[in-house]
């Protein structure tokens, strides 16, 4: 980690002008990557779990605590992003946060497990839970548009079809289980392709964001 936070004489061409990575700015990166390896990684620990068909009712203290993991890494990560877009940064993380309020708030009213209650179909909870994961979709949509990455670009139609096909009821559980297997690869493959990624990229072009705040200050 040293090694990814040292910074460097390189000096970089923006649109507007030239800039250079800071280790703060390096640190950023560091993190955002961070996130999306654990998010990536307990969400594929509770899919194998659930794959495995091991005795659920036992294992859902375990898959909920996988998914207090997820959410929190996942909101480090919205947190350390790096997008032009102000507005659909904003967005991003207001999705995260209408996501983890329903969570909170079912853990808090309801007894039993969180997941539990997300696995019928038709669930009001799942729509609420669910914007957690509109958050996590807008991520990947970022990344197939800045980076063209195809485990990116098939999350974006995967994550819709799996829930919303598991909320109206028209998923078979084999094919359920098929799209959720999909899904925790492509994630995991996903989060480790980031993490060997040059740190640069994912900063994007440091004059634009300087110019969007002068602009806005200016305005």
């Amino acid at each position: 980690m040293v090694t990814w936070l040292q910074e460097t004489n390189d000096v970089y061409q923006g649109q507007f002008g030239e800039f250079t990575v800071t280790s703060q700015d390096r640190l950023s990166v560091v993190l955002y990557r961070a996130g999306l390896t654990t998010a990536a990684i307990a969400f594929g620990l509770g899919t194998l779990l659930v794959l495995l068909e091991i005795n659920l009712s036992s294992l859902n203290p375990v898959l909920d605590l996988l998914f207090v993991v997820f959410c929190a890494a996942l909101g480090l990560s919205l947190w350390t992003i790096h997008i032009y877009l102000k507005p659909l940064h904003l967005a991003l993380k207001f999705f995260w946060g209408l996501g983890c309020a329903a969570a909170l708030f079912i853990i808090v009213a309801r007894p039993g497990s969180l997941i539990a209650s997300l696995y019928p179909p038709f669930a009001l909870e799942l729509m609420g839970v669910g914007f957690v994961f509109v958050s996590l979709t807008g991520l990947f949509v970022k990344e197939a548009f800045c980076f063209n990455r195809p485990q990116a670009k098939a999350l974006i139609l995967l994550v819709p079809i799996l829930l919303l096909g598991h909320w109206l009821g028209a998923l078979s559980i084999p094919v359920e289980k098929g799209l959720l297997g999909a899904w925790a690869i492509l994630f995991v493959w996903f989060a480790v392709d980031k993490d060997v990624q040059a740190i640069p990229p994912d900063l994007g072009d440091k004059t634009v964001f300087e110019y969007l705040k002068q602009t806005k200050a200016a305005g």
